[in-house]
């Protein structure tokens, strides 16, 4: 069952799981489980999606409860009326803030039929570096190797734009088949237990449609995150309201964790 994190007589946001596409592709012509078949079937209605998360990408989707909803919010995101906070472990140590306006191209679809590479359009995100850690791994040339807990805020919402933003500036997000380094994503899968993308959509701030009130949606991380975290002790620098939906019994984790020796 998937989490639901609101609901009202218009929008219902979601927290939905790494490795759940939202609605039927080529990209996994195998896949039988969608996001948008299951919240469908969960709440008994049909739901539209008014935007997307890439199927490795954890945190908050937000469907709206009838076509006519969906188009005034997907209005709102083109107007860029909404806020989107994403946390991702990435290789290196990132600035500590960095604004980026490095215009991309969009992917080729390469199921598409006839598709053309199309112009640059505008991409823009900020960065935040949160927090470090040093393992005493030799990975790549290094006898040590680095990773930064990274806030990503996109001002605009191209596809893959976080993963391409993070792989220019050479500091590629953790699992990221992708864009990624595979020495370190194999490292994290093998030895970390984290084998899956480390990117999480873990706020979404928005105007409601009807009522025009404020909405903040929060997602909680899932296990794989928390276990990183803990072993990285890493809670203190996650933003308040994220510190607020880790569960009272793993945080008093940390300290043990941090303690074992790194493999």
């Amino acid at each position: 069952m998937l989490e639901i994190i609101y609901q009202d007589d218009y929008l219902v946001a979601i927290n939905k799981p790494s490795g759940l596409l939202v609605h039927r592709s080529e990209i996994d012509r195998h896949e039988t489980r969608f996001v948008l078949q299951l919240l469908r079937n969960q709440l008994g209605k049909r739901v539209y999606p008014v935007h997307r998360l890439d199927k490795p990408t954890s945190g908050v989707l937000v469907f709206a409860l009838s076509s006519e909803i969906a188009s005034l919010v997907v209005d709102m995101w083109r107007e860029r009326d909404i806020e989107k906070r994403y946390l991702a472990i990435v290789r290196g140590y990132m600035p500590e803030e960095l604004h980026l306006d490095y215009a991309m191209r969009p992917p080729v679809d390469k199921y598409a039929k006839n598709e053309v590479e199309k112009p640059p359009q505008e991409a823009i995100t900020d960065f935040v570096r949160l927090a470090t850690v040093e393992l005493d791994v030799e990975i790549d040339k290094y006898p040590q190797s680095r990773y930064s807990l990274v806030e990503a805020l996109p001002k605009t919402g191209r596809k893959h734009q976080i993963r391409r933003h993070l792989k220019h500036l050479s500091h590629p997000i953790i699992g990221d088949a992708r864009y990624g380094k595979g020495r370190h994503s194999r490292y994290f899968r093998d030895h970390l237990d984290a084998g899956r993308l480390l990117l999480h959509a873990w706020q979404l701030s928005m105007q409601h449609p009807v009522t025009a009130e404020t909405l903040t949606f929060t997602a909680s991380m899932d296990d794989v995150w928390l276990r990183l975290i803990d072993r990285f002790d890493w809670k203190a620098q996650l933003p308040a309201d994220l510190q607020l939906t880790i569960p009272a019994t793993r945080q008093s984790v940390a300290a043990s964790e941090t303690d074992k020796p790194t493999e």
